[in-house]
């Protein structure tokens, strides 16, 4: 009997999965299809290759949920983490990375490891035996899909997924753009100047909507659905749903002084975030969009700043697929027709890096633990990791699924602590130390012999 973990996908998901399986002692195989078959999204061959943003996002493990999966995920030793620490960019709060050398370093640990080998080939059809993880995320390849599709009897959950566009730092006008975190977050000066910032007038603003509902956009192929993830909307979907949409979320004004005028307000700023160490490329925050190439630029183009820019890549929409994992994983994330499959990453139905990332780790040790013929149990509802992994497996309702990012409403009440009675700081420091004991409770459990 084949004693390999094979794991179908090498981002997030699959390269956390490989690392926490092998360094319990189990052989590993990672099939990767790029960059013998190219995807929409990616640009290299890398594991763990950052195609939407290089954001991990909050890092505050006490006051924010995705903060805590961070340090869940520190903690279990995971590979995400480590490397994305090693190549931080500053952000105020959050967690961002130089995406190229966080991606060559992923890669290089993981095929340094003495049981860890990489296939570079696209693996078609569900296997009968063996141990395997499907991580293959949000676009999995089409015949690997329809064998999915064939297996559970239902076609795949099918959502459609953006990215924002990058442009060369020195296009940019900074004599109109200034640099401010947010509300001057960040302990270190280089932290509170994280973002750059362009600033809007009322009239700028209006016409930016405007050309931005006016502008060519792709369209979906007949028979095709476009329902979208809420978290990573196409900004010409939230203008369409209100002119003042985009100035309530990531076009909004509060918390900052515009240093080049700083008596007037802006009736809204548009947010840039350095994606590479050197500072050469930004992303535009919040700016994932559907909007064809030449109508892109040309609408980016009216931001004050950024009326010369160049861009490093423009934004663009994919279809991403995700299953219904309430009805087809049960707890140990196998699939119930083939439990020699396991699912992993943001094919479960978990949206964004390092949800997709913890789901791999969770994925990596259970199969670990059952291929040496032990079990682990359940991962307390009380932690990020296994607040995410009940709601995929059962706690969500199966008819309105859809992909989610932890939050604190995934988690169970403190007890004695009724929400309302004490601050918001209050109640999700609560949920932070218990879901920190419960963790280290559970990665210090013994696994249970079921030989």
């Amino acid at each position: 009997m084949d004693n390999t973990l094979h794991i179908i996908g090498g981002g997030m998901a699959g390269s956390e999965a490989a690392w926490q399986a092998a360094n319990q002692g189990i052989k590993v195989v990672i099939h990767e299809m790029r960059p013998k078959v190219e995807t929409f999204a990616h640009r290299t061959g890398n594991l763990a290759e950052m195609v939407c943003s290089n954001s991990f996002r909050s890092d505050d493990d006490e006051q924010n949920a995705v903060g805590l999966l961070h340090w869940e995920m520190r903690t279990a030793g995971g590979i995400i983490m480590t490397t994305a620490d090693k190549h931080k960019l500053p952000a105020g709060g959050a967690l961002a990375v130089d995406r190229d050398p966080f991606a060559e370093s992923v890669t290089a640990t993981l095929t340094s490891h003495p049981n860890i080998s990489v296939s570079y080939e696209e693996i078609d059809a569900l296997p009968d035996d063996g141990q395997w993880i499907i991580a293959t995320g949000p676009l999995t390849s089409g015949k690997l899909a329809d064998a999915i599709a064939a297996e559970t009897g239902k076609e795949a959950l099918a959502f459609f997924d953006a990215i924002a566009p990058i442009l060369y730092h020195d296009s940019i006008d900074m004599d109109k753009a200034w640099m401010q975190s947010r509300y001057d977050k960040g302990e270190t000066e280089e932290e509170r100047t994280a973002y750059l910032n362009c600033p809007m007038t009322k009239d700028e603003y209006e016409g930016f909507i405007d050309a931005l509902l006016a502008a060519d956009k792709t369209e979906f192929k007949e028979g095709e659905t476009a329902g979208y993830f809420d978290g990573c909307l196409p900004i010409e979907v939230m203008a369409e749903r209100g002119r003042e949409t985009l100035r309530f979320g990531p076009m909004k004004p509060v918390g900052l002084t515009n240093e080049h005028d700083p008596q007037v307000k802006p009736y809204a700023v548009v947010q840039l975030r350095r994606d590479n160490a050197l500072g050469t490329l930004y992303n535009i925050v919040g700016f994932q969009t559907k909007m064809k190439y030449g109508a892109q630029a040309d609408v980016l183009k009216r931001i004050p700043g950024l009326e010369n820019a160049r861009f490093a890549r423009l934004g663009g929409i994919h279809r991403n697929t995700f299953l219904n994992s309430p009805t087809l994983l049960d707890d140990q994330m196998r699939l119930k027709s083939k439990p020699n499959i396991r699912f992993a990453g943001q094919i479960t139905g978990v949206e964004g890096y390092v949800e997709s990332a913890a789901m791999g780790l969770l994925a990596g040790r259970l199969a670990a633990a059952e291929m040496r013929n032990e079990i682990l149990g359940p991962v307390p509802h009380t932690t990020a990791t296994g607040a995410l992994i009940t709601h995929i497996t059962g706690g969500a309702d199966a008819k309105t699924f859809q992909p989610m990012n932890v939050n604190f409403g995934l988690f169970p009440l403190v007890e004695g602590l009724k929400s309302g009675r004490r601050g918001r700081k209050d109640r999700y420091k609560a949920y932070t130390d218990r879901a920190k004991v419960d963790w280290n409770a559970w990665l210090g459990q013994s696994a249970l012999d079921v030989a």
